[in-house]
């Protein structure tokens, strides 16, 4: 499923809930730095269960794909600031736990990214 890829380097992924996590785009080729966080900060998740979302600049979007351990290719639907935009992916998880990988848009755009794990806080609240 869409969830296989694991963030992280722990042991592999081990049933649906290991394998679902979320990834900050750290990186988008061609656009200018502050511009993939410009409403959120940008990320990809995926669910574990075949779908997850995506947030970039004024993108937002609802994911449905499905892959191995190492490489997912997916459907998307959302918005790009208020019209409607559609479109595919895929990524890929490499040797140094970062995932790389390209975000389509039906009317030709793409936009190649790399991201990291999310971070977490060990901080309580």
């Amino acid at each position: 499923g869409l969830g296989a890829l694991q963030a992280g380097p722990s042991a592999p992924p081990r049933g649906r809930r290991a394998r679902k996590g979320k990834w900050r785009i750290t990186n988008i080729r061609g656009y200018v730095p502050d511009n993939p966080d410009r409403v959120d900060p940008a990320y990809i998740q995926f669910d574990g269960k075949g779908g997850g979302e995506l947030v970039f600049g004024c993108v937002t979007g609802s994911i449905d794909g499905e892959g191995g351990i190492s490489h997912v290719e997916f459907d998307w639907t959302g918005c790009d600031e208020m019209d409607e935009a559609a479109g595919g992916g895929w990524v890929e998880l490499q040797s140094d736990g970062s995932l790389e990988g390209q975000i389509c848009f039906r009317n030709g755009d793409e936009a190649d990214f790399i991201a990291k794990p999310w971070p977490t806080s060990s901080t309580a609240c």
